[in-house]
């Protein structure tokens, strides 16, 4: 009996099993946006509280992300896929159950973490299992198209399933999903050989440090609405912060056997670069898809599934942005491409800073959010291209992460940041107008500040980032667009 129909069975499954789980943690990231107002009730969120449901998510997903593509590579790929999607399922129900606050943050912190283990294990395990060129090309094409599809259902499905039923089941639907996924995964996927030579070098110390430092710089950031900028509260806060991610860097650069983040790579300038301006999209696109939904249902009314549909022409429109520059970048460079995009992120933002409480969507709102999402798809492409051509063919996985990572710790930091301004905002002018007003002024105040940081990020493209072309290799090229297909959502709660 052939064992060739066996094994197209196992690759066509492996497929599909990779795809499901990039569709699902991408849903968790979009999902989650439009029941924000809901969850802010329902759990008694204050006001630069609830950016921890999304931020819980993105900081351990930034921190773990090359750890956890290590473990897939350390460990095995299968076992890793399998161990982060049970988690994710778990914590999900946690995260469902949630009574408080607290829990619910402690639980997509989690998820975050299960997160980092299943996104770097489903593209290990399609590049190991599927062949060099065209047949692993298609099969990258389908998994980062999961990202595009995932951000799309996910504002439509996050409405529906928050007016239905409750927000509580756009968590509960993770269950059968990770749960199925995992099962089949044992049976159909091949494990990948372990290396149990290099199980010693795991840098967990790195991991751990970058991600307590991150959470206590967005603590000391966010906790400024109480204590003030000064308060010796927040300086020592900060402080810590600091410290920790200096700690980080130590440990990278002197102490780790097997650092997660060699620093070597950053002596290329056009990486450095690239992963600068991520940073600067991330801080400004992360925070833009919070406060759109914020701003549809608390200033002008809408319901979740309301606006579930009105944020729907964002994703299309990113996925519209992704397409024109995928071709463009090889016509015209990364430099460009980048800088226009930034360049229109920072012009839909101000849009939006200028957004009024009433009047009509089709004029006052839809063209904020069409210029700002094909902004974000048309620098997505080329910054990653930018940073895969910065480094080094055998560190090609590592300038990945180090772009996705870059996005995450951005719009993290960028969140925490616009958040603190808006509720400031707001806050000054409680008592003096009413309730919808003084919100849509913060928000205002946000949008304006994010728009500045695209612009930075579109002043850094022009200077720093040359008319870098995609590689003519040909698994390099097409690697870099599921990333950006992904980019919506994490901007989308992302998060990321």
């Amino acid at each position: 009996m052939s064992t060739q129909p066996t094994d197209e069975i196992r690759k066509t499954w492996t497929l599909v099993l990779c795809c499901v789980a990039q569709f699902m943690v991408i849903l968790d990231v979009s999902v989650v946006n439009v029941a924000l107002p809901s969850i802010r009730a329902d759990l008694h969120f204050g006001g630069t509280e609830l950016q921890w449901v999304v931020n819980a998510y993105a900081l351990t997903f930034a921190g773990f992300l090359l750890l956890g593509g290590r473990a897939a590579d350390l460990l095995g790929r299968r076992l890793m896929l399998v161990i982060g999607l049970f988690a994710f399922a778990a914590t999900s129900l946690a995260g469902g159950l949630a009574g408080s606050k607290e829990v619910l943050t402690g639980a997509r912190a989690l998820q975050g973490l299960s997160g980092a283990v299943v996104a770097p294990a489903t593209l290990s395990v399609l590049t190991s299992t599927f062949t060099e060129g065209g047949e692993r090309n298609r099969a990258l094409g389908l998994w980062g198209a999961m990202g595009g599809a995932g951000g799309a259902a996910g504002v439509l499905l996050g409405g529906i399933l928050t007016e239905t039923l409750s927000w509580r089941w756009i968590l509960f639907i993770n269950i059968p999903i990770g749960v199925l996924a995992g099962l089949a995964a044992l049976h159909y996927i091949a494990e990948s050989k372990r290396d149990d030579a290099a199980r010693r070098s795991f840098d967990v110390s790195g991991a751990v440090t970058v991600t307590l430092g991150l959470i206590v710089l967005v603590y000391g950031i966010v906790r400024t609405d109480r204590y003030g900028w000064g308060s010796a509260h927040t300086l020592i806060t900060l402080g810590i912060g600091v410290a920790l991610i200096a700690l980080f860097l130590l440990i990278e650069g002197r102490l780790a056997k097997a650092p997660l983040v060699p620093l070597r790579v950053f002596k290329s300038r056009q990486l450095s670069a690239a992963n600068l301006v991520m940073f600067l999209l991330g801080a400004s696109s992360f925070a833009m898809w919070y406060f759109v939904s914020l701003y549809l249902q608390e200033v002008r009314g809408l319901s979740p599934i309301q606006t579930g549909f009105a944020i729907l022409p964002m994703a299309l429109s990113v996925a519209v942005g992704a397409q024109i520059a995928g071709k463009g970048t090889a016509r015209f460079g990364a430099g460009p491409l980048l800088a226009l995009g930034m360049a229109l992120v920072a012009i839909g933002m101000l849009l939006f800073g200028r957004a009024p409480v009433g009047g009509s969507f089709g004029t006052e709102v839809l063209p904020a959010e069409v210029i700002t999402a094909l902004g974000v798809g048309l620098a997505f492409v080329p910054v990653t291209i930018a940073a895969m051509a910065g480094s080094a063919p055998q560190e090609a996985g590592l300038a990945s992460g180090l772009v996705n990572t870059a996005r995450q710790i951005g719009g993290s930091l960028g969140l925490a940041i616009l958040a603190t301004i808006a509720v400031a905002r707001t806050s000054d002018l409680a008592g003096h107008v009413a309730l919808k007003p003084a919100l849509n002024s913060g928000f205002h105040h946000a949008f304006v500040v994010g728009a500045a940081f695209a612009g930075v990020g579109a002043i850094a493209a022009a200077l720093l980032i040359p008319r870098v072309r995609p590689a003519q290799s040909p698994a390099q090229a097409p690697a870099a667009e599921p990333q950006a297909a992904e980019v919506e959502q994490v901007g989308a709660g992302v998060e990321a």
